[in-house]
């Protein structure tokens, strides 16, 4: 199998992932990420912190009780949403952490026992196909959004005329 046809199942396994997915309406990043916990009927806790150089922006944390997303709170909004659907996506194609990241756990959860803490997974470099994986399905799911929106808004009303978007009358 060829390296495009890599990528090409890489799009069809994330597009199908993306298009069986239920987004609120209107969409945010938390109310998605709380729906999501329902359905896997395991709690989902987000911690911004403020981003550090020697932190990744953000964090996937496996605990025994509940899965912990660890993100950047001085961003920009639409990175923060990026950074919470990527983080999001490796919950939904269930991957797993493994050895915890090089990035202690004690070095971002001081307050957590590391008999507590599953599996660390951070964001480490995208060559590693679950990274690939899960910025396709954070992009794909803001591509969905961006979409649905456009869409309901020309169903709400027909496009106004150039002349009419800038104030002037029509001649």
């Amino acid at each position: 199998m060829g390296m495009g046809n890599g990528r090409i199942e890489l799009w069809r396994r994330c597009r199908a992932v993306v298009d069986r997915l239920e987004l609120p309406d209107p969409f945010d990043a938390e109310s998605f990420i709380a729906s999501l916990a329902e359905q896997r009927g395991r709690p989902i806790e987000l911690i911004p912190l403020p981003f550090r150089p020697d932190r990744p922006c953000g964090l996937l944390v496996t605990t025994l009780r509940a899965d912990v997303i660890i993100y950047s709170s001085d961003t920009t909004a639409m990175h923060r949403r990026h950074i919470l659907l990527h983080e999001a996506a490796h919950l939904l194609r269930g991957h797993d952490g493994g050895a915890a990241s090089a990035i202690g756990p004690s070095v971002l959860l001081p307050h957590l026992s590391p008999a507590l803490i599953k599996s660390v997974l951070g964001r480490t470099v995208y060559s590693e196909p679950q990274e690939r994986e899960a910025e396709l399905i954070a992009s794909l799911i803001h591509h969905r959004v961006a979409q649905d929106r456009s869409s309901c808004a020309r169903a709400r009303a027909p496009r106004p005329r150039v002349a009419t978007m800038f104030g002037l009358r029509e001649a």
